[in-house]
């Protein structure tokens, strides 16, 4: 009998220890999925070490997320751990972390014997610009080899970052393009438009100086008659993916109303030179903000109230206030000839930058559909996109016209059209000059 006891006494501990190690692994995989927060996602008492884990898809997936290991050329400390303990060769323990993927096609388009034709289509810029794009960012995002692998090349870092611009294709193609992981892709597009912008935006991308704005003024008034003109303004919307948080904000009304179907979007700024480059961008504004609040919260609005923008225009279209730095069309209804002819010239100097825009977006597909960079990363992507963008216009970069965008952004009247009297006075001025100096075009006559 004691022995039967001792027995049962133990079984009833064993019961309660698994009882409480069951609860314990309850507890921990809640914890898990919570800290997920995936809202669709089924709420199932899974293992730990499978919530930790990307499930293996229908075709054989394997698990992405270790594939982060071979994007920054550092080893981890499970790694290291798996490697002094097993007793297996180098390539088999390389295995059991990296998935082998063909590489093919990027080592095609990097042979000599490509075609300058087709590698212009895949990355929209000549072998000679994407040289030039990665000796300018090779310091920054270069990554030295390991003991586990060898570091992916400056190369093929940028020339992933630049396809997926391009393209706008999802990760899962751009991993089955250069032959790596998932993670490692999405990883080397973050890094290198970060590197664009902290190193290339500040060359590339800037506001004119003296000299340059006097050539842009002379340049914009031989075109048009209007003097003082230092860039054209204009604002385009990027579509994006419903955030969790004040997703009213990024309601687009209007392009909702227009395409049937729910749209949410945020807003890119950009003011034009004459040659089509950008000097000013303005990123990441919610899409249900009309374009004139978007100017007031923009850096060119703070350095026209520093005293910056003084003796200067930047021609904008009718979403856009009349104020003492920004030169707007009439709104107002029966025009005379002298408004008429006005508008004309300012709507000529509008198209530089709606032309600009629709290259842009023609240029880097990434723009025309909704991508799965997270809101808070996007800026940096659209940024360096516009980098690009003036790259390409400086270095003669032509687009193939297949490519081109056509814009669908819907203007709306600002409540208040006219800030400034002085300004009202201003547009008068050049209205009449226009007329009556031969440059105010004949097609209301």
């Amino acid at each position: 009998m004691p022995k039967t006891a001792n027995r049962r006494q133990k079984r009833g501990a064993d019961d309660e220890d698994a009882a409480d190690g069951g609860s314990a692994n309850k507890r921990s995989a809640t914890s898990v999925l919570t800290s997920l927060d995936v809202n669709d996602a089924p709420r199932l008492e899974l293992p730990l070490f499978q919530l930790n884990r990307r499930h293996s898809d229908q075709h054989g997936q394997e698990d992405e997320e270790e594939e982060e290991v071979t994007g920054g050329g550092g080893s981890s400390a499970p790694a290291a751990a798996a490697a002094s303990a097993s007793s297996q060769s180098p390539h088999q323990q390389r295995r059991l972390w990296v998935k082998d993927r063909s590489r093919a096609w990027w080592e095609q388009c990097s042979s000599a014997d490509y075609p300058e034709a087709d590698f212009r289509a895949a990355f929209r810029m000549g072998r000679a610009t994407f040289a030039m794009l990665c000796d300018e960012l090779g310091a920054a995002v270069a990554k030295e080899d390991t003991a586990l692998r060898a570091a992916i090349p400056v190369r093929q870092r940028v020339a992933v970052c630049v396809w997926r611009l391009a393209t706008g294709e999802p990760l899962r193609l751009v991993s089955k393009r250069f032959g790596l992981g998932i993670s490692t892709c999405h990883k080397l597009v973050l890094e290198v438009c970060a590197a664009i912008r902290n190193l290339l935006m500040p060359r590339f991308l800037r506001w004119p100086d003296a000299t340059d704005a006097d050539a842009f003024k002379a340049r914009f008034q031989a075109d048009s008659g209007i003097p003082g003109v230092v860039g054209a303004i204009y604002t385009t919307h990027i579509p994006i993916i419903a955030p969790k948080v004040s997703v009213a904000a990024y309601f687009n009304r209007r392009h909702t109303e227009r395409n049937h179907k729910t749209s949410y979007s945020i807003t890119l700024q950009g003011v034009v030179g004459p040659d089509g480059a950008f000097t000013d961008v303005c990123i990441g504004w919610p899409g249900s903000m009309p374009d004139d609040q978007v100017l007031d919260r923009s850096a060119l609005q703070q350095r026209a109230a520093a005293g910056m923008m003084a003796g200067s225009w930047v021609v904008g279209g009718a979403s856009f206030p009349l104020t003492d730095w920004v030169l707007a069309p009439y709104a107002q209804p029966n025009l005379t000839w002298a408004q008429h002819a006005f508008n004309e010239k300012v709507a000529e100097l509008r198209r530089v930058a709606v032309d600009a825009f629709t290259r842009l977006k023609g240029r880097w597909a990434c723009l025309q559909k909704r991508t799965e960079v997270k809101l808070q990363d996007l800026p940096v992507v659209l940024g360096a996109c516009c980098v690009l963008h003036n790259i390409c216009e400086s270095r003669g970069e032509e687009m193939d016209p297949g490519l081109r965008c056509e814009l669908a952004d819907d203007e709306t009247v600002p409540e208040n059209p006219v800030r400034s009297d002085s300004a009202s006075k201003a547009r008068d001025d050049i209205a009449h000059n226009l007329l009556h100096s031969g440059l105010a075009g004949t097609k209301f006559f």
